[in-house]
C-alpha cells in the first residue's frame, strides 16, 4: 500500500521541489509528523528540514495573534458586556457564563467566514425583535433587558474585537479574520518561499481567501486528498467541498486540480459488524486484535468515532498488542480523582454551616477521602448513621476528628460562605497534603492527575485575582467544570510503532492497510444536528454559513477518506436499543451496502455475547454442634413469632439473622422507614392507653386522648428520629400520616363506644411466653413475644396485633392447618395464633378472638383469625391444640441436627 503522504513526497521530489525552502501546511500536527518521517525516508541527500505547520499555527503566524484560552476569553467578553450593556440589571458572571460560550462560538463562525458583522448583527437583532413582538406595547423588564442586549450586540462585538486585537490574544475566528486581512503583507514578506498545502477538504472563507491569494501569487501548491470515485459523482457529499473549489476557484480554470487518486475502487474486504452495547464493541475489538500478527498490527488503525470508548478499549487490548500509540488523551473529566474535587465544591454550594449527610459521605467514601482521613471517615460515617443525622455541622465534624487529620478536615469542611478565594486556597492546600501521602507517591497516573488539577486551581486563582467576577461557589463550580472538560492526560509512546489508536479527525492525511472503526452509529458518525447557536437557520443560509448539511458532508468525507487505501476494514456499530437510545447503524453503512464498487467484498454479521447459563443450586448449610447450641439457647430464651415466620419464609434468612446474628448496617433514615413508622404508632398508643388499663373506655376518655394524640406522636417522632430533621419534606408527610393513623384509630374506638359497646383494655405491649413440651428434645423450649393489646369487647377477649401496613380479612383466613408452617402468606395467622397460645399459657382462654387491626384498613375494624369457611372466628382449646401441633413440627425441624438450612425459592411477587 502506498500512502497519500508517500505519493505527495514522491511527486515533490520528482519535480525537484526545494523542500528546505518550502513551508508545509497540514490539517494537524500528527499528519505533519508523518510527513517529516516520509521526507527523511525518501530523501537521498542531506537537506535542512522544511518548516511543517498545522493550519492553526500557519494562520497564527500570518495574523500576529495567538488563539487564547476559552476561559480567559469568557472573562474578557464579560468585561466588554459590562461596559457596553446599558441595562441597570446586568447579569451576574455566573448566569452570563451559562450561555456566553454559545455567543463566543457564533463570533467565531462570523469571523472565520469573513461575514460583514455590521449587517449580520443588524439582521440578527431584527429577528430577535420579531421573536418578541407583542401587540401590547408594554413589555416586562426581562423582555426589555433581552431586547437591549440584542440592540447592543454590535457594540459588544466591536469592543470585544478591539480588546482582543490590542492584547494579541484572540478567539480562533478573529485570528483567521486578521490573517485574511494581513495576507497581502504576508505575501510581500514571503515571496521566496513555497507554501505546500497537504490533505485539506473543507475550508472556511478565511482559509479559502488565504490559499487562493497564495495560489494566484504563484508561491503555493495545493495537494487535495480526494478520490476520483467521489469526484465523478454529482451528488455525493464526500466531495461536496472539493468539487466546489474546483468549479469556483479562478486558479483552477487554467491549472491542474491536484491530487485525485483512484484508490477507493481497489479490492477491499469490508466487514460490517453489529454489536450489543459499547461493551460488545470493545470486547469484539479485543478478540479481533488477537487474530492480527505483529506486522499486521504495525499497519492497523483503531479509530474511535466515540472517544468516550478509549478507556474501555484500552482495558480490552489483548496481550499480543505490545506497542500502542494513542493520539487522544485520557479525558480528565472521566478520572475518579476529579470527582473528589467536584464533590468538595458541591459540598459548599448551599453556603451553610451544616452539610447534607450524602454530600459528606461522598467525600469520606472517595478513595482520596479515605487516603487523607482513614480514621475520621470510618468513625464519622458510623456516628452519622447511628444518630440518624441528615445534616451535620462543621463543629460536629471537627469534634469527632482525630488530631492528626484536623488540618485536612478543616480544608474540606470549613464553611466557605461563597468566599471563592478561601475555596481555592483550601483546595490547593489539600493537593499539597495529598501529594505527600505514600499511597499517592507510588501511583504515577494519580500524581499526573493531581498535577493537572493543581494547574486548574492555579489558573482559577489567577483569574479570580485578575477579574474579580467569580462571586459564588456555584460560579466557581461552573468554571471549574468548564476548565476540566477539555483537559486530557496525554500518553507517551513511540508515534510510528505498533497499533495506532486515533480519533476520527486524527486520521486526516494518514493511511493504514487495516482499519477498525468503532461506533459507526447515527448520531455519532455523523453527529446529530446541534442547535447550539443564536444564529437562526435562515440567517445562516442567507450568509452562506455552514449548516448541518455542510457538517454532515465533513463527516462523510472523513469516513470515506479513511477507506481510500485500506484493504481490510472492520466497521462496528452498536445495535442495542434502550429507551430513546436507538442502536441505529450510520447512514454511511447503508450507503456502503447499496453503492459499493464491485471490487468490494461486503461481509455483514451480528455479534452476540456468549451467554453461559450457570445452574443455580440452592444454598444449604448443614447444622453443626455449635449451631445446635445456638438453637438451644434460642429455645431456652424463647422463639419469637417473627423468628419462626422468618424460618417459614426462608430458612437461610433465619440462619443469617438468628444464628449468625448478621444485622443490617445502621443507615441514615432520611425519610422515616415503614418499620420506624410502625414503632412510632405503637409507642404512641401505648403511652396514650396505659393510664386507662382495666378501665372501661368512655367517650370522655377517648375525646381527651384525641386532644393529646398529636403531641404524643410528635414526641415519639423526635425520640425515634434522634437528631434527624423530623418535620421537613417527606418526613413531614409521614409525620402527618402517623397523626392521621392515631386519630382515625381513636375515632373508630369512639364509634364503638358510642354504639353502646364496652371496651376494657387488659394489657398493652405485654411480654408473654409459653413453655412447649417436647418429649423428643432434651432441652426446654418456649416461645416468647410482646403482644400489642389484649382487651375485652362486651366481655369477649380479643388478642390484637397492630399493623401499619395494609391487611385484609383474607390475610388471616386459614383453610388447611398444614399450610400454616409451610406457606409464608399465612404468617399473620401464625403470629396471632402464637400470641393466643402465649395468652392462654398465662390465663386459660375460651371463645376468644385473635386478630389484626390494620391502620391502612381501619374501616374494616378488627380482622379476626378465621378457619376454613371464614365464619369460625372463635379460638378455643381445639384451635390451640391444632396450632400447637403445627408449631411443634416447625420447631422440631429447626432443632433437628439432620435437617440442614436449605434456601427456599421465593416468589417475591406473592408477598
Amino acid at each position: 500500500m502506498t500512502t497519500y503522504i508517500t505519493e505527495i513526497v514522491s511527486e515533490l521530489l520528482n519535480n525537484k521541489t526545494n523542500l528546505s525552502c518550502s513551508i508545509f501546511i497540514l490539517p494537524s500536527k500528527r499528519a505533519g509528523a508523518f510527513l517529516r518521517k516520509e521526507i527523511v525516508k525518501q530523501n537521498t541527500q542531506n537537506i535542512f528540514s522544511p518548516e511543517i505547520l498545522s493550519i492553526e499555527e500557519f494562520i497564527e503566524n500570518i495574523s500576529d495573534l495567538k488563539i487564547g484560552d476559552p476561559i480567559l476569553l469568557l472573562f474578557e467578553l464579560f468585561e466588554c458586556y459590562l461596559e457596553t450593556n446599558p441595562s441597570e440589571q446586568k447579569e451576574s458572571f455566573e448566569y452570563f457564563s451559562s450561555w456566553a460560550n454559545v455567543l463566543l462560538d457564533d463570533f467565531n463562525e462570523v469571523d472565520r467566514n469573513l461575514i460583514d458583522h455590521s449587517s449580520f448583527f443588524h439582521y440578527l437583532k431584527s429577528i430577535k425583535d420579531i421573536d418578541h413582538w407583542y401587540l401590547n406595547s408594554e413589555k416586562t423588564e426581562l423582555i426589555e433587558n433581552y431586547i437591549t442586549f440584542w440592540n447592543t450586540l454590535p457594540e459588544l462585538y466591536l469592543a470585544f474585537t478591539q480588546k482582543l486585537t490590542k492584547s494579541g490574544i484572540a478567539h480562533q475566528g478573529l485570528v483567521y479574520r486578521e490573517a485574511a486581512n494581513n495576507i497581502e503583507h504576508y505575501l510581500k514578506a514571503s515571496q521566496d518561499r513555497k507554501h505546500i498545502f497537504v490533505g485539506f477538504n473543507a475550508l472556511n472563507n478565511a482559509e479559502q481567501q488565504i490559499i487562493k491569494e497564495l495560489l494566484e501569487n504563484g508561491n503555493a501548491e495545493v495537494f487535495w486528498d480526494c478520490d476520483a470515485y467521489f469526484m465523478q459523482q454529482e451528488d455525493h457529499s464526500a466531495s461536496l467541498f472539493l468539487k466546489s473549489f474546483k468549479k469556483q476557484w479562478k486558479y483552477y480554470k487554467t491549472n491542474e486540480f491536484k491530487h485525485i487518486s483512484k484508490n477507493y475502487e481497489t479490492p477491499k474486504e469490508i466487514n460490517i459488524i453489529g454489536c450489543s452495547k459499547n461493551v460488545g464493541q470493545t470486547k469484539y475489538v479485543g478478540e479481533l486484535l488477537k487474530t492480527l500478527s505483529f506486522d499486521e498490527l504495525e499497519n492497523t488503525a483503531l479509530v474511535l468515532a466515540d472517544e468516550k470508548l478509549l478507556l474501555p478499549i484500552l482495558n480490552s487490548l489483548p496481550e499480543n498488542v505490545q506497542n500502542v500509540n494513542i493520539t487522544m488523551g485520557l479525558p480528565l473529566k472521566e478520572m475518579p480523582t476529579l470527582y473528589f474535587f467536584e464533590d468538595l465544591l458541591h459540598l459548599h454550594l448551599d453556603a451553610n454551616d451544616s452539610y447534607y449527610y450524602k454530600d459528606v459521605f461522598k467525600v469520606f467514601n472517595h478513595s482520596l477521602g479515605k487516603t487523607m482521613l482513614p480514621k475520621t471517615s470510618f468513625y464519622l460515617i458510623k456516628k452519622i448513621n447511628e444518630k440518624n443525622l441528615t445534616q451535620i455541622s462543621f463543629k460536629q465534624i471537627l469534634e469527632a476528628t482525630h488530631e492528626e487529620e484536623k488540618a485536612a478536615i478543616t480544608f474540606i469542611f470549613e464553611p466557605q460562605h461563597n468566599d471563592v478565594s478561601k475555596n481555592i486556597k483550601n483546595a490547593k492546600h489539600l493537593l499539597v497534603l495529598l501529594k505527600e501521602k505514600s499511597e499517592v507517591k507510588k501511583d504515577p497516573i494519580l500524581l499526573e492527575t493531581l498535577y493537572k488539577i493543581h494547574e486548574i486551581w492555579n489558573k482559577l486563582d489567577t483569574l479570580n485575582q485578575k477579574y474579580k467576577h467569580i462571586n459564588t461557589t456555584k460560579a466557581l463550580f461552573q468554571i471549574f467544570k468548564e476548565l476540566t472538560a477539555t483537559i486530557t492526560l496525554d500518553f507517551k509512546g513511540e508515534p510510528y510503532k505498533g497499533l495506532q489508536i486515533l480519533g476520527i479527525l486524527e486520521t486526516r492525511g494518514l493511511d493504514f492497510k487495516n482499519i477498525i472503526l468503532v461506533s459507526v452509529n447515527e448520531g455519532i458518525l455523523p453527529a446529530g444536528k446541534s442547535n447550539r447557536s443564536f444564529i437562526t437557520y435562515d440567517l445562516k443560509t442567507q450568509y452562506k454559513l455552514p449548516t448541518h448539511r455542510e457538517k454532515d458532508a465533513i463527516y462523510t468525507y472523513h469516513f470515506y477518506r479513511l477507506l481510500h487505501r485500506a484493504s481490510k476494514i472492520h466497521l462496528l456499530y452498536n445495535n442495542h436499543t434502550t429507551g430513546i437510545q436507538i442502536g441505529e447503524k450510520s447512514r454511511f453503512l447503508l450507503q456502503i451496502q447499496q453503492e459499493s464498487p464491485k471490487n468490494h467484498v461486503l461481509i455483514e454479521k451480528i455479534v452476540t455475547p456468549e451467554i453461559i447459563i450457570n445452574s443455580i443450586s440452592l444454598k444449604q448449610i448443614n447444622k453443626t454442634p455449635e449451631i445446635l447450641e445456638i438453637i438451644k439457647n434460642m429455645a431456652d430464651k424463647g422463639f419469637s413469632p417473627s423468628s419462626l415466620t422468618t424460618y417459614i419464609r426462608n430458612p437461610m434468612d433465619f440462619y443469617t439473622q438468628y444464628i449468625l446474628k448478621i444485622k443490617e448496617v445502621a443507615e441514615v433514615e432520611e425519610t422515616v422507614a415503614a418499620n420506624t413508622l410502625g414503632t412510632i404508632v405503637h409507642d404512641t398508643l401505648q403511652n396514650l392507653f396505659e393510664p386507662y388499663l382495666n378501665k372501661i373506655l368512655t367517650s370522655e376518655i377517648l375525646s381527651k386522648l384525641q386532644s393529646i394524640a398529636n403531641a404524643e406522636v410528635s414526641k415519639q417522632f423526635s425520640a425515634t428520629y434522634k437528631e434527624g430533621n423530623v418535620f421537613f419534606g417527606k418526613n413531614l408527610i409521614l409525620f402527618e400520616m402517623a397523626k392521621r393513623y392515631v386519630q382515625y384509630f381513636l375515632i373508630e374506638e369512639l364509634k364503638l363506644v358510642k354504639a353502646g359497646n364496652e371496651i376494657i383494655i387488659k394489657q398493652i405491649e405485654e411480654k408473654l411466653h409459653a413453655n412447649i413440651d417436647f418429649p423428643e428434645l432434651d432441652f426446654p423450649v418456649k416461645i416468647q413475644g410482646k403482644v400489642d393489646r389484649i382487651d375485652t369487647l362486651n366481655g369477649a377477649l380479643r388478642i390484637i396485633d397492630y399493623k401499619t401496613g395494609k391487611v385484609e380479612q383474607k390475610d388471616v383466613n386459614l383453610t388447611d392447618w398444614e399450610d400454616l408452617t409451610t406457606d409464608y402468606k399465612y404468617s399473620k395467622s401464625f403470629q396471632v395464633l402464637a400470641y393466643a397460645l402465649m395468652t392462654n399459657a398465662n390465663s386459660p382462654i375460651q371463645n376468644a378472638q385473635a386478630g389484626i387491626i390494620s391502620f391502612k384498613n381501619l374501616k374494616s375494624g378488627f380482622l379476626p383469625f378465621t378457619l376454613k369457611d371464614g365464619k369460625n372466628a372463635s379460638i378455643h382449646q381445639e384451635t390451640l391444640d391444632n396450632f400447637t401441633l403445627q408449631l411443634k413440627k416447625l420447631i422440631l425441624e429447626i432443632c433437628n441436627m439432620n435437617i440442614p438450612f436449605i434456601e427456599k425459592e421465593i416468589d417475591n411477587n406473592a408477598y
